[in-house]
C-alpha cells in the first residue's frame, strides 16, 4: 500500500484530485455558510464543522459504493454488429454515465456562472432554517448534491492507477479527507481567493469536462469497444496532468500580468 501511494502516478493523482476537490468545494462552502448564518452566532461555527465532518463521512460511504460498482468488470451483455461491438458491464456503465454527467454538470455550471451567478445563492437564502439540526440536515443535502461530481472526478483520476481497487479507494479517501480538513481550516481564505480570481473556478470546471471525456473513453476501452473496426484505447492520465499543469501555469501568468498592469495604470 505504502509503495503504491509513493509512486509518481499516485502522488500526481492525489495532488490534482485534492486541488480540484478544494476549488470545486468552494460553492459547497458558500451554501453551507448561508445555511449556518441563519442560526444564532454561537451555533454557526458548530453547524459548519459538524456539517462538514458528516459530509466527509457521507462522501466516504458513497466512494465505497461507487468503487464497488466500478469493480464489477465482468460483462453481462454483449453487442456484436458489423460496425460496433462491446461488452456491457456495471463498470463501463458507471464510467460512461459518470463521464456524461461530468460534462453536462460542468458546462451547465459554467453557463450559470456566466449568465446567473447568484441564482443558487438566492434560492438557498430563501430556505427557512431555525435549529441546529435543520442546518446540519440542509448541509448534508447540499453536500450530497455537490459530492456526485466530486466522487466521479475521484473515480476518473484514480481508475486504473492500481490493479488493486482498494489502493485506488484509499487514495480517493485520502484526497477527500485532506480537502475537507483544508476547507474547515481555510474556508474563508480560499473563498476570498476564488472571489478575487473567479477564473480559477471556471478553469476547474473545464478540467471536469476533460475528466468526463476521459471517463467515457475509459468506459469504451474497458468494455473492449470496437467502432468501425477500430479499437478505442484509454487516454493516458499523464496527458490529463500535463493539460491541468499547463492551464494552471498560463492562468497564474495571466493573473500576474493583470496585477502588474493594474499597478502600472495606478501609477
Amino acid at each position: 500500500m505504502i509503495d503504491f501511494l509513493l509512486t509518481t502516478d499516485a502522488l500526481m493523482a492525489l495532488l490534482t484530485l485534492t486541488f480540484l476537490e478544494i476549488i470545486l468545494g468552494i460553492d459547497n462552502i458558500v451554501f453551507i455558510s448561508i445555511a449556518a448564518n441563519k442560526l444564532p452566532e454561537n451555533q454557526r461555527g458548530k453547524a459548519t464543522n459538524i456539517g462538514l465532518i458528516f459530509a466527509m463521512l457521507q462522501r466516504i460511504v458513497l466512494l465505497f459504493f461507487v468503487s464497488f460498482l466500478v469493480s464489477l468488470s465482468e460483462p453481462f451483455y454483449e453487442v456484436d454488429t458489423n460496425w460496433l461491438s462491446f461488452g456491457l458491464s456495471w463498470q463501463s456503465i458507471i464510467l460512461f454515465a459518470g463521464g456524461l454527467f461530468l460534462i453536462y454538470k460542468s458546462t451547465s455550471e459554467i453557463r450559470e456562472k456566466v449568465e446567473a451567478p447568484q441564482h443558487d445563492e438566492l434560492t438557498m437564502k430563501q430556505k427557512a432554517i431555525k435549529t441546529l439540526q435543520q442546518a446540519i440536515v440542509q448541509i448534508l443535502i447540499i453536500d450530497f448534491i455537490f459530492s456526485i461530481d466530486s466522487i466521479l472526478t475521484a473515480v476518473g483520476m484514480t481508475n486504473g492507477l492500481s490493479d488493486n481497487p482498494n489502493h485506488n479507494l484509499v487514495l480517493m479517501i485520502i484526497a477527500v479527507v485532506i480537502s475537507i480538513i483544508v476547507m474547515i481550516g481555510f474556508a474563508n481564505g480560499i473563498r476570498r481567493f476564488i472571489e478575487a480570481h473567479p477564473s480559477m473556478q471556471v478553469l476547474a470546471l473545464a478540467f471536469l469536462i476533460l475528466i468526463g471525456f476521459m471517463l467515457i473513453t475509459e468506459a469504451a476501452h474497458l468494455s473492449d469497444t470496437v467502432l468501425f473496426e477500430q479499437e478505442i484505447g484509454a487516454i493516458p492520465k499523464g496527458y490529463l496532468y500535463f493539460a491541468i499543469a499547463f492551464s494552471l501555469g498560463v492562468e497564474f501568468i495571466n493573473q500576474r500580468v493583470s496585477k502588474n498592469l493594474k499597478k502600472s495604470n495606478s501609477n
